[in-house]
C-alpha cells in the first residue's frame, strides 16, 4: 500500500468495516454463515454475549492461541480482533440494516452476493495495509508452520472445526455456508488484483500480500 503511515491506517479501518458490513449483509440474508460466524452466533445464542462481542472474544482468544505457538501480532492483528465486532454491533443497530431479513429471497440473495464482494474487498484493504494479518490468518500460517502441512489444509481444518463447534451451538448453516466457504477465495484475489494495479499500490509491486 502506497503512503504514509496515516493512510494505511485509514486502509485497515476501512477494509475491516467493509468486512463487517459483508458479515452483517450476510448474515441478514438468513441464508447461512461462513464457518467462524456460525461459532459466533453459536456463542451468540447460548451465552449473553452479542453477535459482535463474540466475534471479539473469539478473535483474542485465536489471537493469543496464535501467539503461543509462535506468531508476531501487528497492529492489524488486535485491531481485527477488536473491530470488526465492534462495527459489527454498531451496524446491527440501525433498524434499516435489520430490516434487510424481511426482503424477499431474490433480494435476500442479492445480500449473500453483496457480503462475499465486501468481504473480499475488506480484506485487500486492510491485509494491504501491511499492518498485520488478522488472529485466524495468523493462526492459519503458524498451524502450517508448525504442523508441516500446506496452508490450505491448515485453513480447512481450522475451518471446519470453528464450523462444527458452531452447529453443535446452534448457528446457522445454509447455502450461504457453502457459497462464501467457495467464492470468498476468488473474490479476495480479484479484490487483491484490483487494488493493486490502482493508484494506491506501491510502485513495483504486481498484487498486494498478507504481511509476515
Amino acid at each position: 500500500m502506497r503512503g504514509p503511515l496515516s493512510a494505511r491506517s485509514a486502509s485497515l479501518l476501512f477494509g475491516l468495516f467493509l468486512c463487517s458490513l459483508g458479515i452483517v449483509l450476510l448474515l441478514e440474508s438468513r441464508l447461512g454463515l461462513s464457518p467462524w460466524d456460525v461459532l459466533h452466533q453459536g456463542i451468540e445464542r447460548t451465552t449473553p454475549l452479542s453477535f459482535g462481542v463474540a466475534n471479539i472474544t473469539v478473535g483474542v482468544i485465536v489471537l493469543f492461541v496464535a501467539w503461543v505457538m509462535g506468531s508476531r501480532p501487528g497492529v492489524g492483528t488486535v485491531a481485527n480482533a477488536i473491530l470488526i465486532g465492534a462495527f459489527i454491533d454498531l451496524l446491527l443497530r440501525s433498524p434499516a440494516i435489520r430490516s434487510l431479513a424481511q426482503l424477499p429471497v431474490g433480494g435476500r440473495v442479492g445480500l449473500l452476493a453483496a457480503s462475499i464482494l465486501l468481504f473480499g474487498a475488506g480484506s485487500a484493504f486492510y491485509i494491504g495495509a501491511g499492518l498485520g494479518a488478522g488472529p485466524r490468518d495468523s493462526l492459519m500460517l503458524v498451524a502450517a508452520r508448525r504442523l508441516a502441512i500446506r496452508v490450505g489444509a491448515a485453513r480447512a481444518g481450522i475451518e471446519l472445526a470453528a464450523l462444527a463447534a458452531g452447529a453443535v451451538l446452534g448457528g446457522k448453516i445454509g447455502v450461504g455456508t457453502v457459497a462464501f466457504a467457495l467464492l470468498i477465495g476468488p473474490s479476495v484475489e480479484i479484490c487483491f488484483y484490483a487494488l493493486g494495479r490502482s493508484p494506491l499500490a506501491a510502485p513495483g509491486r504486481v498484487a498486494l500480500e498478507p504481511a509476515p
